[in-house]
């Protein structure tokens, strides 16, 4: 077989093998000028992270079975900081306050930084599909948010966990492009 035969047939089997497809579908991505992910690893790293759960992404499921049971699947699928997550709110609120909220199947209406200053607006859900809108907080103030969405009817489902993987390198992106530029705010 000559090379050319080769490699045409290498490449021809691999166009017929079956593409890999993503578990989670995540939808447009917002960061604020202030966003930067140094600043989320100081704030995290070996430090209890809180999560606020608005809604029950799982209706049939009693609401706070579902938050028990989704924790350790965000823990497994946490980012880079050695951070632990938690929906304990601390004694003193603490100054800088940050935290990542996730809204199940939010309102269209509803945008992020309304989501710092604590107001939530739901819209009905498809069953068994897990859609979030994730927002992370610094204050009232909102740093980065997307959507993300996935077929799951419960947190056992292994799309959930894939879901929260993608979820997080997205909300806490540490791309280069999104570094604060030193003299004056803007991105490089």
């Amino acid at each position: 077989m000559t090379p050319r035969l080769m490699i045409a047939t290498v490449l021809g089997a691999l166009g017929l093998m079956p593409a890999t497809v993503s578990a989670a579908t995540i939808g447009g991505t917002y960061y604020a000028v202030q966003y930067d992910f140094s600043e989320f690893f100081t704030a995290t790293d070996g430090k209890p992270f809180r999560v606020i759960l608005a809604g029950n992404p799982f209706p049939d499921a009693d609401g706070a079975t579902v938050a028990r049971e989704l924790l350790p699947i965000m823990q497994a699928a946490k980012p880079r900081p050695a951070l632990t997550f938690t929906y304990d709110l601390p004694v003193e609120r603490p100054r800088p306050d940050y935290r990542l909220v996730l809204v199940s199947n939010a309102a269209n209406d509803l945008g992020g930084e309304s989501v710092c200053r604590g107001e939530m607006r739901f819209k009905p859900g498809p069953r068994g599909v897990l859609n979030l809108f994730a927002v992370y907080c610094r204050n009232d103030q909102l740093m980065s948010s997307t959507t993300a969405w996935t077929p799951a009817t419960s947190p056992a489902d292994p799309q959930v966990g894939a879901l929260f993987r993608e979820l997080f390198q997205v909300v806490f992106s540490d791309a280069p492009g999104l570094k604060p530029y030193p003299g004056g705010g803007f991105r490089r």
